[in-house]
């Protein structure tokens, strides 16, 4: 009797150990570079009746990492399940890693009537045009992203070329501002909200912007190894219902002031840098069905191939699945 009282006890103990397993959600860590244009580090922080899945099919942990290009070498090495790629990254994701990597969300863009980052430069250095910017120092937050593009191909449709006529160096988002004021570089890259504190200073103009470069631009999409959205396909398009669900919050103009004061803890920024403007037309451009536009994400690959900024291109309708969104979509009755 004591043997089958064990035994009953260990399968027992085994059954709720499986219980527990199958019950454990999904961990997604997911790549960001700066906030509010990537809203991953507020997913966390938005009240948990937002959304209908998170803490049961899945959980996001978001990880800092300066750029696109440093946020594929993550995803290549398993440090992260999502990549905030731009495009470029994305791109090589696929021609230099060789990942069977798949686009299924599209986190912001730029295109009209939306807010346009750009480069700065101060005002009395004597730089009033491209051509200008021979022989300066340029910084970007990572090479390999769109950003870094969008500079190469500003400055190779006027002639500049990287290495002989100017130079790049890598600089957080957070202190591109400061590194420019103090002369560490001549032109800096400024997302929101660092361009808004430019804009309130006579030191400060802004020569271009990305749009001016490259046009209209699906930015930055969340990818992922298409063997591990197929695994996990479930709570994938969970997860997109829900994030769904936190744009929609996130955007509604009752909610301003507690997404403010979300960004402000996320940010550790006052919260007046973030009154009036963000997620609002004068903020970046973000679909409020989770979606991108594939044709336009391949015209935005197959033109830095065109310029020679990366080595080819890569057919979009066969590195995305858009069936994520269409689902997720569905159940929302959208």
């Amino acid at each position: 009797m004591r043997h089958i009282a064990v035994a009953l006890a260990v399968a027992a103990l085994t059954a709720a150990a499986a219980v527990s397993a199958v019950a454990e959600p999904l961990k997604l860590r997911i790549s960001w570079s700066t906030t509010p244009s990537h809203i991953t580090p507020l997913l966390p922080e938005i009240p948990k009746e937002v959304y209908r899945h998170w803490g049961r099919s899945y959980v996001i942990e978001p990880v800092f990492i300066a750029g696109s290009g440093p946020m594929l070498t993550a995803l290549a090495a398993g440090e992260t399940e999502i990549a905030g790629h731009g495009y470029q990254s994305y791109a090589l994701s696929v021609i230099n890693a060789g990942l069977e990597n798949r686009a299924f969300v599209g986190l912001f863009a730029s295109k009209p009537p939306n807010a346009d980052n750009g480069f700065w430069v101060k005002t009395n250095a004597g730089i009033n045009r491209v051509e200008d910017l021979k022989g300066k120092r340029a910084a970007v937050n990572a090479r390999g992203g769109g950003v870094d593009a969008s500079l190469r191909k500003m400055l190779k449709d006027h002639g500049l070329e990287d290495g002989r006529d100017f130079q790049i160096v890598e600089v957080r988002f957070s202190a591109m501002l400061a590194s420019l004021d103090d002369g560490r570089v001549d032109m800096a890259f400024l997302p929101l909200p660092f361009d808004l504190q430019a804009e309130k200073s006579a030191k400060f103009k802004q020569l271009f912007t990305m749009r001016d470069a490259l046009g209209p631009n699906e930015t930055v999409v969340w990818g992922a190894k298409a063997d591990f959205i197929a695994k996990n396909r479930a709570a994938f398009v969970d997860m997109v219902e829900d994030n769904i669900l936190a744009r929609r919050w996130l955007s509604d103009p009752k909610n301003q002031d507690a997404v403010i004061k979300i960004l402000s803890k996320v940010t550790k920024l006052p919260e007046d840098d973030y009154r009036g403007w963000v997620f609002t037309e004068r903020d970046t451009y973000r679909s409020k069905d989770a979606s991108f536009d594939p044709a336009l994400l391949q015209k935005n690959i197959d033109d830095l191939h065109k310029l020679g900024v990366t080595p080819g291109t890569i057919d979009v309708s066969k590195y995305s699945d858009l069936s994520l969104v269409a689902d997720a979509k569905k159940r929302l009755g959208l």
